[in-house]
């Protein structure tokens, strides 16, 4: 039995200058929980600094990326319930007992979704709105913040999605959808993120098509027809409108509208066997 309240884990790299005011308004606030620093093979004084402070520093030897990081903590918290978040400084200390507050309501995992004002330029502003849409749209629930990585969730419940998870920025994307899709209850929080201090790790261009990504991957991992139903619906619509033109100015039933009816359908069987797998891989689950 752990006698931690709960654990708190942070990915860092080169993240030294905001450790050194984070960690002891955290040990102050919170002196029953563990708190874990997953050094990302940072080549400054983050783990000098997490040993002054007394808190568990495991450092990689290399980078490995902040989602790695996310599984390296999660494997050695000792808690029950598991705190994420950055050790940037863009997250409030004062806002995990929200979190928490969620936790003891009922909720599986609860994450702080941050306002407009707290994004770090118009450009991300846009990009997550698109993405909370398209989860929204692809997991049928209310999403506030997919690539939030301040959030708060049952140790146990997390560790069962973690093979999922990848090594990258694009973590807190795979355990929303994830959760959603097993039935767990994720709910929202608002918070201010204030500005970080330093060089940002994410690359806009580069990490913000990798969500994109994960969200279809997600998707037809977890709700295959919702992916699938739309395309062969395009598929075959797009046939019908081909075959009225050329029937209407030829009087003939073309080439091309037997591949669109055809692909329609192969779409359609697709996604049901993907959603076959679906519950195949779920069916031995929590």
């Amino acid at each position: 039995m752990s006698n931690v309240d709960f654990t708190i884990v942070i990915p860092a790299k080169n993240e030294a200058i905001n450790l050194q005011s984070l960690l002891p308004e955290l040990i102050s606030l919170y002196p029953q929980a563990e708190i874990i620093v997953v050094n990302d093979g940072s080549t400054d004084n983050t783990e000098e600094v997490c040993k002054t402070n007394n808190v568990n520093v495991i450092s990689h030897v290399y980078s490995k990326g902040n989602g790695a990081s996310i599984k390296t903590g999660a494997r050695a918290a000792q808690g029950d319930i598991i705190v994420f978040m950055d050790g940037d400084g863009q997250h409030q200390p004062k806002d995990i007992s929200l979190l928490l507050a969620q936790l003891k309501s009922g909720a599986d995992m609860c994450v702080g979704a941050r306002d407009s004002k707290s994004q770090a330029s118009v450009g991300r502003s846009l990009a997550n709105s698109l993405y909370n849409k398209l989860a929204t749209l692809i997991s049928g629930h209310p999403v506030a913040d997919l690539t939030s990585g301040f959030r708060a969730v049952y140790r146990k419940k997390f560790k069962s999605f973690i093979y999922l998870l990848p090594n990258g920025f694009s973590y807190p994307t795979t355990i929303t959808m994830a959760f959603f899709r097993a039935g767990f209850s994720v709910r929202y929080v608002p918070i201010v993120a204030l500005a970080r201090k330093g060089k940002s790790h994410v690359n806009i261009v580069k990490d913000g098509m990798r969500f994109l990504i994960i969200i279809f991957k997600i998707g037809t991992l977890y709700s295959p027809l919702k992916i699938f139903i739309p395309a062969a619906m395009a598929f075959f619509f797009t046939g019908v409108g081909y075959y009225m033109y050329t029937f209407l100015t030829r009087h003939v039933f073309t080439n091309m509208s037997a591949v669109l009816f055809l692909s329609a359908v192969i779409v359609f069987l697709i996604g049901l066997v993907s959603e076959q797998i679906t519950v195949l891989m779920y069916k031995d689950t929590e």
